[in-house]
């Protein structure tokens, strides 16, 4: 998930629409054409029952269900149109050297696509194609420079989305094992989003899929542009270090309403997924100005995501673990620090381990097989820094430790340091004399971070 600068997340608390809030535009610009909007809104609440419909909020108390009724209904059904025609973009046009199961294309209910947009995925296919790929000299299944540079705009009734680098986040789902159709269908219409409320002073938003699989966040045109510029060594730092604890990006998207100002958002695999038995979560920036979040009563099931004076007197129990955690954070950190990133979050929540999953070596096989595949040698696989992953969905997030089971992701990677952190830094100086905050040099953030989590863990 991602996280803002200084700031929690909540699900608790009042909605406060804003006349330049990306989920708050004015009806007269939110509403698509008739017609598409009744399209999406049926798919996504037919069929579900009452007693189902109880039950599975009851499991989910803190977090909100875009329903019928909800005010962010009908931007939900745009969004969930419109990532469902572009990932079909993808899997009519896959990357070149990228082989693909060849199941049934699900239906959706039919939404008008321009031929605006089907001569621009033609161009996608050209540019995608092996002859292509091959004339540019580049390694089959790999990013090419014109995946990265890739826009694809489909225009529907009413909105219009846009796809950025989308061969080479294509190719990154399947690297992770992420089949296209899946993807789609988690995002897609057919179940609603569930939403978070932020306490953060910032204009972005938090969406999960339904499954809780997936996050969305909405981003500022700057901090797209930083991440569509890091986006090769991205790509590079995860082909190195495939174990790397960076959140991994599955997509970037614009989408414009009617003749509304273009604004952007992210999809990327949450952290905290299978999320049913964890029973903690926190937000560590290593620092203590506004690094407290007020908990919710014993007993609550609310869901909150505390910070780093929450966790003052604590630690994580990582066992043999421990080493592999410390090295992967340094060479992720550094990556960052390389970048001149900053602000970036280590997100941690703890599951309790059943005593029958307790040093288990169950599927040990599958395992090895699972955790050093790619890798050329023992020599290769010790420089990428792997390690035996859990036979667990989201495996990548998660370390087991004697006791309790760990997720851990770092995200928030698009905040640059540049001119405007730089005065904000000589403000908080001031402000702060004497006390920790978010805001200093690349360094001095990747360096307190490692210090912290060396700290914490044992």
């Amino acid at each position: 998930m991602m996280w803002d600068s200084d700031q929690g997340l909540s699900p608790v608390g009042c909605w406060m629409p804003r006349a330049d809030c990306f989920w708050c535009l004015p009806p007269q610009i939110l509403a698509p054409s008739p017609e598409a909007g009744r399209r999406a809104a049926a798919s996504s609440s037919g069929h579900r029952g009452l007693l189902w419909r109880l039950r599975d909020k009851q499991c989910r108390l803190g977090l909100f269900e875009i329903g019928p009724g909800h005010e962010l209904h009908q931007l939900m059904c745009l969004m969930q149109a419109g990532l469902w025609a572009a990932t079909q973009v993808s899997r009519d046009h896959p990357p070149a050297g990228v082989r693909l199961r060849r199941d049934p294309t699900p239906t959706l209910p039919a939404l008008p696509i321009l031929p605006r947009a089907l001569a621009r995925a033609r161009l996608a296919q050209q540019k995608g194609s092996p002859t292509a790929s091959s004339a540019a000299g580049e390694p089959r299944g790999l990013p090419t420079e014109e995946d990265f540079s890739e826009v694809l705009t489909q225009v529907h009734e009413g909105f219009e989305l846009g796809t950025l680098a989308g061969p080479a986040f294509a190719r990154l789902r399947r690297s992770l094992g992420l089949a296209e159709e899946d993807y789609q269908a988690a995002l897609g219409p057919g179940r609603p989003y569930l939403q978070f409320l932020s306490t953060s002073k910032s204009k972005a938003s938090f969406f999960l899929s339904h499954d809780q699989r997936f996050f969305l966040k909405t981003l500022r045109s700057r901090e797209v542009q930083a991440l569509l510029a890091h986006l090769p060594r991205y790509v590079h730092h995860l082909q190195r270090h495939p174990h790397s604890l960076l959140a991994r990006l599955l997509g970037v998207h614009s989408l414009r309403v009617a003749r509304g100002k273009k604004k952007y958002f992210i999809v990327m695999q949450s952290v905290f997924y299978p999320a049913g038995r964890i029973s903690e979560r926190y937000d560590i920036k290593g620092c203590e100005v506004s690094r407290w979040v007020e908990p919710a009563p014993e007993g609550s099931l609310l869901v909150l995501v505390l910070k780093d004076l929450n966790f003052q007197g604590k630690t994580i129990n990582l066992g043999p673990q421990r080493s592999w955690f410390l090295r992967q954070m340094e060479l992720d950190t550094a990556f960052l620090r390389e970048l001149n990133v900053l602000d970036y979050s280590l997100l941690m929540a703890f599951q309790r381990l059943h005593e029958d999953e307790r040093g288990s070596g169950s599927s040990l096989i599958f395992r090895t097989a699972r955790s050093i595949r790619g890798a050329q040698s023992a020599e290769e696989s010790g420089a990428q820094n792997r390690r035996l992953l859990p036979d667990a969905p989201n495996a990548l997030h998660i370390v087991d430790g004697p006791e309790h089971r760990y997720f851990l992701g770092l995200v928030d990677l698009t905040t640059v340091y540049g001119l405007r952190k730089r005065l904000e830094q000589l403000w908080k100086t001031l402000r702060y004399p004497g006390r920790t905050f978010s805001t200093v040099s690349p360094a001095c953030y990747a360096r307190r971070l490692c210090q912290w989590v060396e700290a914490h863990t044992e």
